[in-house]
């Protein structure tokens, strides 16, 4: 018996559904292993670098680089002076200042040769990447070690997703860790921190 359109289509719907639950659950469960296997620890020093620092700097490129933009906003509604390299404002760094700096390899040129420099004016560097032995945790004061599958990782045991999404996912949430935990620290209300957000929009 021939199956009509409408019911290929239900099935096809229905196939569908079930394959994005599956994705859902696949990427939920692996930063859910990753939250759980990260060393929190780790996550204080960068906490005390950004309160002891006069200025923040974020760098990273790509989905990272997003990642990082959004932390930027967050310590903006802080109170923060933050800014990110490459943006048209950015301006020169200083002795007391911070950068953060994010690769999963550790080795984006962009990010490394930014880190040399402001290792060469004696700026604080924090790194996050998934390489702890890579040239930018060498160049850093500091390095939380993400242990996400690197973007040529694939078929392990780590992350059955594509190139370095699980580490620029986790960086969003880790980042949002951070400027969570800071707020908390702080005990600044919400309604100060809104204040701060854009109203050119």
């Amino acid at each position: 018996m021939e199956l009509k359109e409408t019911e290929i289509n239900e099935m096809n719907f229905q196939r569908i559904s079930l394959e994005l639950q599956s994705n859902l659950d696949l990427i939920m469960d692996e930063n859910l292993q990753l939250a759980k296997n990260i060393n929190t620890e780790s996550i204080i020093p960068l906490i005390n670098s950004i309160q002891e620092s006069e200025r923040i700097f974020l760098v990273a490129t790509g989905r990272s680089g997003l990642a990082l933009r959004g932390a930027a906003m967050r310590f903006m509604h802080l109170g923060r002076s933050v800014f990110v390299v490459g943006d048209t404002t950015t301006p020169a760094i200083r002795k007391n200042d911070l950068l953060i700096a994010a690769s999963g390899s550790g080795t984006t040129s962009l990010i490394v040769k930014a880190a040399e420099k402001a290792s060469a004016l004696g700026v604080k560097i924090v790194a996050l990447t998934t390489a702890p032995l890579s040239p930018l945790a060498k160049l850093a004061d500091h390095t939380v070690f993400i242990p996400a599958a690197g973007k040529q990782e694939t078929g392990g045991d780590k992350s059955k997703q594509f190139a370095g999404s699980l580490f620029e996912q986790f960086l969003l949430l880790l980042m949002d860790v951070v400027f969570h935990s800071l707020w908390k620290l702080e005990g600044k209300p919400a309604e100060e921190l809104w204040e701060r957000h854009a109203n050119l929009e």
